[in-house]
């Protein structure tokens, strides 16, 4: 090979590598740690980093990483470094700072660096009964079998609200798993099913397409008893519920640690919002997010996202700042 040629040949190369290696340096690389696969966080997940792919022109790439669930991804605080985020119910974050429940053995001064980027759709209450009413109150549970399954959020949530409103003594509870709840209520082997879910949930529409159902709504005054935060199902969500449902959800948070740099967080933040709409397009649980649910992180957001708040005119409560 001629020198000239091996010479031009070097360079182009030479120039080849800088390049990809400006192009590497380029790309803000992000680990995201929500749920197992096969779970309908884990697809959110999917459906987040591709939405950030986008709205950031690939300057931003979110990896998905598996998790056992929100103790576990609290917990690996600890040990990340960098651009970690991870979703939990805000409630763990709280624990984790004062050192109770699953970490009162495992404190770490890292847990006072986990800072809010936004919420992401709430696990929600659904109170699932057999008819044609649309919308029904509480007591449209007395003398019912119940499925309200077992170990899980909704059934440990269902049981309280059952024993708080006095309904306990009122239905039968039904032996069966919950994910038999729908073919149950669809054979008449129950009379209603609970489940909570991000919605709109699968099991809820799949029911409410094959057989008339109504949602339990909860009074304000109901509401206020559980403590827990509201939740509002609009009209329309599922098939023949034509009215709002007023339930309870449990929140969900995509926090960070103050490990990642503003202008990532602002990116990140930013482009959630401004994607949010298209993301709903595709999956309609992101059109349950709105703005007032910042309000439900704990502890502070991370400047980066206050920075964009602050921008949009978001109205963020004081101790979050």
């Amino acid at each position: 090979m001629p020198r000239f040629t091996r010479t031009l040949l070097a360079s182009t190369t030479a120039i080849l590598m800088g390049a990809m290696a400006l192009q590497a340096q380029a790309e803000t690389r992000v680990t995201y740690k929500s749920a197992s696969a096969g779970t309908a966080y884990y697809q959110m997940g999917v459906e987040l980093a591709e939405a950030i792919r986008e709205g950031t022109d690939g300057e931003v790439v979110v990896t998905l990483e598996e998790s056992q669930g929100s103790v576990q991804n609290v917990m690996e605080v600890m040990a990340r470094q960098g651009n970690y985020v991870f979703t939990t119910p805000p409630g763990l974050v709280t624990r984790a700072l004062e050192g109770t429940g699953p970490f009162a053995e495992r404190q770490n001064p890292r847990f006072a660096e986990i800072r809010g980027l936004f919420p992401i759709p709430a696990i929600t209450m659904h109170f699932v009964l057999a008819g044609d009413e649309g919308v029904v109150a509480l007591d449209a549970l007395e003398g019912k079998e119940i499925l309200i399954g077992q170990g899980t959020f909704g059934a440990r949530e269902a049981q309280r609200y059952l024993e708080l409103f006095e309904l306990i003594d009122k239905v039968e509870i039904a032996n069966a798993s919950i994910g038999s709840g729908p073919d149950a209520l669809k054979n008449g082997q129950i009379d209603a099913f609970v489940t909570a879910s991000s919605f709109p949930t699968p099991n809820v529409i799949e029911t409410a397409a094959s057989m008339p159902v109504s949602l339990v709504s909860l009074t304000d005054e109901q509401i206020e008893a559980t403590g827990a935060a509201r939740q509002t199902i609009p009209a329309g969500t599922y098939a023949g519920v034509d009215e709002d449902v007023e339930t309870t959800s449990l929140p969900v948070i995509a926090y960070t640690t103050s490990a990642m740099d503003d202008d990532t967080a602002y990116a990140l933040t930013r482009t959630f919002w401004e994607r949010r709409d298209a993301m709903a397009e595709e999956a309609a649980w992101w059109g349950s997010i709105t703005h007032d649910m910042v309000g439900n992180i704990v502890g502070t957001l991370h400047p980066g996202a206050l920075r964009y708040y602050d921008e949009a005119g978001i109205e963020i409560p004081d101790e979050l700042r």
